[in-house]
């Protein structure tokens, strides 16, 4: 046991440093490399010592400090177990943020995501891994999506006042995946120009441009909302077709339509043909108290698409289509759908995730019958339930708690700087304008210099060169990391 324990630490003697330092970081980092998984019981003092060729002491200091720090669990009589401190696995900032990631910086707030909920992700997964053997006898062929999951994504939108049936759910591998199914099934004349959000989601500009779409741009502020007249321009005027809009706390200003604007944009939908592409990633990020989210932005003309990476996490690619059933059954037929289906084991982890997973649903068929139609089994229903009844609803309500005090402290650390910006509703970051004598590239490569990446406006630019005052700031960092992050962005720029 000890030669492979020994193997996973790899070249671990730091010189210049203490043996026993050397020894407690080359643990914690072959934890992190995957090398040593958690759960691993470690040899004795005594082995450990004859086989790193160290004193018993510097090994006893080392395993002292790992103790301490949360890494090793020791029982008497049972040796020591290797495990992740309550400090990273019960918190919802992704632990690279504090460690950098983007350009070699030091602290990268470049990505609006949160961490994992640590325990109830893995006992999702076990779930789901002991439920997988019926899936294993089908050829693991893309579909529409498991039929669990079909359901269970339907329930959840007739329950938040949205009637929809299992057939017009189609599962993809994340949101952006079904943005981009969704514009190379309708955005086929190129000539057509497509209506988006000024700023907007840099993925989804991504994916237009890269189908050479001529952009026309509607303003957001978490102000003011959405520029209604500039959409009825866009639509009635220039005779836009597709339109890919953000309501709920909008990525990145937070603002959220009101009722009256979502009614006037479905009715504009109706009258001009225009299909409407709602990105609803958000909607669950509700940070008042208590939520009082909107009605969907619905209609004829109106497709939502979801993910589970914004509430549950990135690392989850599993996402959706809500649209009429006969354009779902047009988009399986898509060549690109195929690529663009997440592994059935992933759908599982979202069934167990999203509806709770306290066994509800058991005996549900995962597999179609050769007309296309979900087998829905028995007991399905309830998988969608489950998550009132406190598991998905629980892990919510904490990653509501967490980032509305992250917000909060975000927003009380800027107060005193001179930039403006919106307290949001919800969402994952704040819209930050610098004044008129500070550029956010200019400052976003002045704090990279200091080991600081952030996202300047133009990112979020449909043109890629306008917002050049504008910063977005996630606050899903923790408090420490934000405060120090501040700093950073705040200091003159004669500073080092």
């Amino acid at each position: 046991m000890h030669g492979g324990f020994t193997e996973a630490l790899g070249g671990w003697r730091t010189e210049g440093e203490p043996l026993a330092r050397s020894l407690a970081g080359a643990v914690r980092a072959a934890v992190f490399d995957g090398r040593l998984p958690t759960g691993t019981r470690l040899p004795s003092e005594r082995e450990l010592a004859r086989s790193l060729e160290l004193s018993r002491g510097t090994v006893v200091t080392a395993l002292a400090e790992l103790r301490d720090d949360g890494w090793l669990h020791t029982r008497h009589g049972s040796g020591s177990v290797v495990r992740l401190p309550a400090r990273l696995t019960e918190r919802t900032t992704p632990w690279s943020l504090d460690r950098g990631g983007a350009r070699d910086a030091d602290l990268d707030l470049t990505l609006a995501v949160t961490a994992a909920p640590h325990e109830a992700y893995r006992a999702a997964l076990e779930r789901a891994v002991g439920r997988s053997s019926a899936l294993l006898l089908d050829s693991g062929v893309a579909t529409a999506g498991l039929p669990r999951l079909r359901k269970l994504l339907a329930e959840r939108y007739t329950r938040s006042g949205l009637a929809t049936r299992p057939e017009q759910i189609l599962v993809t591998s994340g949101a952006q995946a079904a943005l981009a199914l969704l514009t190379d099934q309708l955005h086929t004349d190129r000539r057509a120009p497509v209506v988006v959000e000024s700023p907007t989601y840099p993925g989804a500009l991504a994916i237009l441009r890269r189908r050479r779409a001529r952009l026309l741009s509607v303003p957001v502020t978490g102000r003011d909302g959405w520029d209604i007249e500039r959409l009825r321009d866009h639509v009635g005027g220039r005779r836009a077709r597709l339109a890919y809009l953000v309501p709920d706390f909008h990525n990145p200003t937070g603002a959220h339509m009101n009722a009256r604007t979502r009614t006037e944009v479905a009715a504009l939908a109706d009258r001009h043909q225009l299909t409407v592409v709602v990105d609803e990633t958000m909607r669950d990020l509700d940070l008042r108290t208590p939520p009082r989210p909107e009605p969907h932005l619905g209609g004829t003309r109106v497709i939502q698409i979801g993910s589970a990476s914004k509430v549950v996490w990135s690392g989850l690619r599993v996402g959706w289509i809500r649209a009429g059933a006969g354009l779902v059954r047009a988009l399986v037929r898509n060549p690109l759908q195929a690529q663009l289906s997440p592994p059935p084991l992933e759908q599982l982890i979202a069934i167990e995730l999203l509806g709770d997973g306290d066994g509800d649903g058991e005996g549900d068929s995962d597999v179609e019958d050769e007309g296309g139609r979900a087998d829905d089994g028995r007991g399905g229903g309830d998988g969608g339930r489950a998550g009132e009844r406190g598991g998905f609803d629980a892990v919510l309500a904490d990653r509501l708690t967490r980032l509305r005090a992250q917000r909060d402290h975000l927003a009380g650390l800027l107060a005193g700087t001179g930039w403006r910006y919106t307290v949001p509703d919800g969402g994952l970051s704040l819209w930050v304008h610098l004044g008129d004598t500070t550029t956010a590239t200019e400052l976003a490569a002045r704090a990279a210099r200091r080991g600081l990446a952030v996202s300047p406006g133009p990112l979020f630019a449909p043109d890629g060169t306008t917002l050049t005052h504008h910063l977005r700031l996630p606050f899903t960092a923790t408090p420490e990391v934000l405060t120090r992050a501040v700093s950073l962005l705040h200091r003159p720029a004669d500073s080092a």
